[in-house]
């Protein structure tokens, strides 16, 4: 796994192990066995021990773990298992709110993934990013939304949503992270609606998307590919350019150097 193929991150269960091998096969970028929110608050040694039995087991399958927050009591037990196994490719760490949770997290030495999911994340957004190990961001919408106190699912909801993906891009920008993925959709059985959210996030400047279900990763894969126009638009303007000098016209746009460089992006998500 690279900082640049995780466009689709696939929840696992850890309390459901022999799901991890479908997960890993079902063309999914990366898999996230969750120890956090998938596990009930008694199950979360029982958890533990089923992902330490199938890590020994499987060390082919890399796979990124969710731990339990920092200042939970599973924290130091979560970060022991995840120390212990080459196979885990990162963590995924909840509730990120500082600096010094990401310092905590690394001290296995592993790569991070905060996710955003409070106020004070927010606030501190731009010193997590800026954190040694950081991977790149997320963030957890429906976490965020109830900390936020704003009404899930309304159009108020998606406007101060739509402001926190705004710091989340600007800050990895300046922090010269990959771009942020998306948080979770819960909608999985409707190809569509998952391809047009995915796709509103490409357009909104982050790189993947988390997911909660094999159903949603060739929607969102489609949904993150450049569109056939994208492609022929892009193609023209490289053929255009090559005997061109200085700025020159493309179906009436006129292309100059900025123009030519979102064409190579295109082409470049292509391949």
């Amino acid at each position: 796994m690279t900082a640049n193929d995780l466009t689709t991150m696939l929840f696992v269960p850890a309390t459901k192990p022999e799901r991890i091998p479908k997960a890993v096969a079902s063309g999914a970028a990366a898999v996230i066995v969750d120890l956090e929110d998938a596990v009930p608050a008694g199950a979360k040694e029982e958890a533990r021990a089923a992902l330490d039995v199938f890590l020994a087991e499987h060390p082919e399958s890399a796979v990124f773990v969710r731990v339990n927050a920092r200042g939970t009591a599973e924290f130091a037990a979560d970060l022991d298992l995840c120390r212990k196994h080459k196979n885990v490719a990162g963590i995924v760490l909840p509730k990120a709110e500082s600096a010094a949770d990401i310092v905590s997290a690394t001290e296995v030495g592993k790569p991070v993934i905060p996710l955003i999911e409070t106020a004070l994340g927010i606030r501190s957004v731009n010193e997590i990013a800026a954190a040694k190990g950081v991977e790149r961001l997320s963030y957890g919408g429906l976490d965020l939304s109830d900390d936020l106190g704003v009404e899930g699912g309304t159009e108020g909801a998606q406007v101060i949503l739509d402001q926190c993906r705004y710091q989340l891009l600007i800050a990895s920008r300046v922090a010269g992270l990959p771009a942020p993925v998306e948080t979770v959709f819960p909608v999985f059985d409707d190809a569509d609606a998952v391809t047009r959210r995915a796709r509103r996030a490409r357009n909104m400047g982050f790189g993947g998307m988390l997911c909660i279900h094999p159903k949603q990763i060739e929607p969102v894969q489609a949904g993150f590919a450049p569109t056939q126009e994208q492609v022929e638009w892009a193609e023209r303007v490289i053929t255009a350019a090559e005997s061109a000098e200085g700025a020159f016209k493309v179906d009436g746009q006129m292309v100059d150097a900025p123009v030519f460089a979102m064409a190579r992006s295109i082409l470049a998500r292509v391949a």
